[in-house]
């Protein structure tokens, strides 16, 4: 009687599964799908029943750096992470043999394929678009899994060393032209600004001579500048016969010469 009271106890003992709180339990009886098993402690018949946990928490994948070839003939090497969870852990049991080897290889192959939809250019500047593209894909693919594809990141895109070095001289190119375009469009502003300027200066009588009393002044103020301001001879001729004392002085030199 003690015997069959010890048996007992050990069989009952070796029936109690704990199951966490962030797993399910998918139970066979007979080899048959008979339930999912809630978090808390369980009982399984042994040898007529048997049991698989499954963590229900969001996994991370690194898929591996994969050599692609883009829509314009360039080869790339692009590494991504894809979030999932399993949504239905009877489907992820029993409608695929291992669904975490069976999401990364699919992830890989829609990678590849959407890398190669897309020029160079596209990849580089719109990788949330592409990865949105690739989680969308790979999410339809494994819904009838049990598995729901909460997002995917491409981590890095590796180019050859030829094409760094010609997209730097695209990019030094592109900022000198840039430049160019600036310094025209300066230049073309300076011109408006001094035309005004030099309209303002024509309308205005004695403009142009104050104007340049200034330039003199502003040239005066440093004392290790040489100041040369050439005025033509036949403003000094002008200047000559305005004078009185210069004039009384040549016509006295005229009356003594007579």
């Amino acid at each position: 009687m003690l015997g069959a009271l010890i048996f007992i106890v050990l069989v009952l003992l070796a029936s109690i599964k704990q199951i966490n709180q962030y797993q399910e339990g998918v139970k066979f009886t007979l080899g048959k799908f008979s339930g999912i098993m809630k978090p808390g402690w369980r009982l399984i018949i042994p040898v007529f029943q048997s049991y698989q946990k499954i963590d229900m928490r969001i996994r991370t994948v690194d898929v591996p750096g994969q050599e692609a070839i883009t829509k314009d003939n360039i080869s790339v090497n692009v590494n991504a992470v894809i979030y999932y969870k399993v949504r239905d852990a009877e489907k992820a049991i029993i409608r695929v043999e291992n669904f975490f080897f069976a999401v990364s290889q699919l992830a890989q192959t829609t990678m590849r394929n959407i890398i190669g939809e897309v020029n160079l250019d596209e990849l580089l500047s719109g990788r949330e678009a592409i990865a949105n593209k690739i989680k969308n894909i790979v999410d339809k693919a494994t819904d009838a899994w049990g598995i729901e594809v909460h997002s995917v990141e491409l981590k890095d895109v590796t180019l050859p060393e030829e094409m760094k070095r010609v997209i730097g001289k695209q990019a030094e190119a592109e900022r000198e032209k840039r430049a160019v375009i600036i310094k025209a469009e300066g230049e073309a502003i300076a011109a408006e600004n001094l035309t005004k300027a030099a309209r303002t200066l024509a309308q205005s009588q004695g403009a142009l001579h104050l104007r340049t009393l200034n330039a003199l002044n502003d040239l005066s103020s440093d004392k290790s500048n040489t100041v040369i301001f050439t005025i033509p001879l036949e403003i000094l001729k002008a200047l000559d016969r305005t004078n009185p004392r210069a004039n009384a002085n040549k016509n006295q030199r005229n009356e003594n010469s007579l």
